[in-house]
């Protein structure tokens, strides 16, 4: 079995303060189906808010959903801009599937603290183009 590789198209400026580089990798490691990284980048009461589908409460429920999206992994991540600011964080961009589909997505973090490294909240925005 031949696994397609993940392409990765993510502007210059998208790295340049820790905060976006931490951003900019955990999407990656999302698109990647990096369980580990995912896990220890949350929190361990992580709210994911998936608007209009789902609402994801805590460690056990994330790791959950992940485990479910790896059977749907993208074959290319679009990462349009990264913003951060203070405990704030988002994330805008575009994944394409193996089925031809397309998802834009624009994803909102909140972190633990303002210097903290760890989500605490993501509400996620999903449309199919």
């Amino acid at each position: 079995m031949i696994e397609a590789m993940l392409k990765i198209t993510i502007p210059i400026d998208c790295g340049n303060s820790p905060k976006m580089e931490f951003l900019k990798q955990f999407n990656i490691a999302f698109a990647e189906s990096n369980t580990s990284f995912l896990l220890e980048s949350v929190v361990d009461d992580i709210t994911w808010n998936i608007l209009g589908d789902r609402l994801i409460n805590g460690k056990t429920e994330f790791s959950a959903e992940l485990d479910r999206m790896k059977s749907e992994a993208p074959t290319e991540l679009i990462i349009e801009k990264i913003i951060t600011h203070g405990k704030l964080g988002a994330v805008n961009g575009i994944m394409k599937m193996p089925n031809e589909k397309s998802y834009a997505f624009s994803d909102i973090y909140e972190f633990s603290t303002a210097k903290g490294s760890k989500i605490a909240t993501i509400t996620s925005y999903v449309i199919a183009v």
